[in-house]
C-alpha cells in the first residue's frame, strides 16, 4: 500500500470509494460536494490522502481548511471531515495511516490546529491519535408560536444588500470580534455566499438586509419544527432581532435554536451540542490552553455543524 496526495482527476475514483463505503442513496450530488468543500473553499483547497494498492484507491482521507482568529492573531486550522475505506479493504488500519501522514503535513506546513466533533464511536480513536476534548459546543433553545402564522416552510433568500454591503458589514464585525479576545471564525461576503447560499447539501435561508446578515434552516426534531439560526452577522441587537422576526413570520417553527455567544436571547442555554475536539500542531503553551477551553469559543452553530 502506498500512500499520496490526491489531485483533481482522482475524484470520480473517490467519488466511487465514498459510495462503496458510505452508500450511494446518500451521496447523489458526490462529485459535486466534493468539489464545493474541497476545491471551492475560499480559505483554500483541502489536504487531501489517498491510499493505494495496485494503482487502485482503497482509502481517502480529507481535511478542509478553515481559519479562526483570536484578537488580532489568525490562526490556520485544518476541519478533519470526508473519510473513507473501501469496504474490501477494511481492518488494515487505512483511516490511521491515512490521519497520522495528513497530521504530519499539516504541522510541517504551519498549520496551527486541527479541529472537528467526532461521533461518540469515532472519538476515542482520534483521541489516541493526539486529539483533545475541548468540550461540548454551546446551544440556546427558545420555544416559539411562529408556526401558527407562517407562511412558508420552503427555504427563501431576500438580498437588500450587495456583495461590497456585505462585506463592509463583515470587516465591522470582524473588528468588534478581535476585542472579545475569543476564537471566531472571521466572515466575508466570498465565505457567506460559499458556505450558505451555494451549499449543495443544505438549503439555507438567507436574509441579507441593512446592518445584518443572517442564515438558518428548518430542521425537524421529533415532529417539532426547528428554526436553526447558524449565522448572524450584525452590528447592533435591534438589527438581529428584527431580521429573527422576520425570518420567523416566513418560516415559522416550534422552537428556535441559536448560538448564545453570539446571538443574545432569552431562552435554556447549555452546553448541548456534540463534543468538540481539537489537536494542537503549531500552538504555544498558552494558547493551546485556550484553544481546549470551550469558553473561549466564539462560534456560530454554522462554523461547527457538520456539511
Amino acid at each position: 500500500m502506498k500512500i499520496r496526495e490526491a489531485t483533481e482527476k482522482d475524484i470520480p475514483k473517490i467519488v466511487e470509494v465514498l459510495k462503496a463505503s458510505l452508500g450511494e442513496e446518500d451521496l447523489l450530488l458526490s462529485e459535486e460536494v466534493w468539489r464545493y468543500k474541497h476545491l471551492d473553499n475560499p480559505f483554500g483547497k483541502s489536504i487531501v490522502l489517498l491510499a493505494l494498492e495496485n494503482e487502485h484507491i482503497i482509502g481517502v482521507r480529507a481535511f478542509m481548511q478553515w481559519k479562526w482568529q483570536k484578537g488580532e492573531k489568525l490562526y490556520s486550522a485544518l476541519r478533519a471531515v470526508d473519510t473513507a475505506t473501501h469496504p474490501a479493504h477494511q481492518g488494515k488500519g487505512i483511516f490511521k495511516k491515512l490521519t497520522l501522514q495528513a497530521v504530519d503535513i499539516a504541522k510541517n506546513e504551519g498549520v496551527h490546529f486541527i479541529f472537528n466533533t467526532p461521533n461518540e464511536k469515532s472519538r476515542p480513536g482520534y483521541l489516541k491519535m493526539g486529539w483533545e476534548q475541548v468540550g461540548k459546543i454551546a446551544v440556546g433553545l427558545k420555544p416559539s408560536l411562529s408556526f401558527l402564522n407562517s407562511h412558508s416552510r420552503r427555504p427563501i433568500i431576500l438580498k437588500e444588500m450587495g456583495d461590497e454591503e456585505i462585506q463592509d458589514l463583515c470587516v465591522t464585525w470582524n473588528e468588534n470580534q478581535k476585542g472579545i479576545s475569543h476564537f471566531f471564525t472571521p466572515k466575508s461576503a466570498a465565505y457567506l455566499n460559499w458556505r450558505y447560499e451555494l451549499n449543495p447539501l443544505q438549503e439555507y435561508s438567507v436574509l441579507a438586509t441593512k446592518g445584518l446578515y443572517v442564515a438558518a434552516y428548518n430542521k425537524k426534531r421529533n415532529g417539532l419544527r426547528e428554526l436553526r439560526i447558524v449565522e448572524s452577522i450584525s452590528t447592533n441587537r435591534g438589527d438581529f432581532k428584527e431580521g429573527l422576526r422576520r425570518f420567523r413570520k416566513k418560516l415559522g417553527g416550534h422552537l428556535i435554536s441559536f448560538s448564545p455567544t453570539l446571538q443574545k436571547l432569552s431562552g435554556v442555554k447549555g452546553n448541548f451540542g456534540p463534543v468538540l475536539t481539537a489537536n494542537s500542531l503549531n500552538l504555544k503553551a498558552e494558547e493551546k490552553s485556550q484553544l481546549l477551553s470551550i469558553e473561549k469559543w466564539n462560534s456560530s452553530l454554522g462554523d461547527l455543524e457538520l456539511f
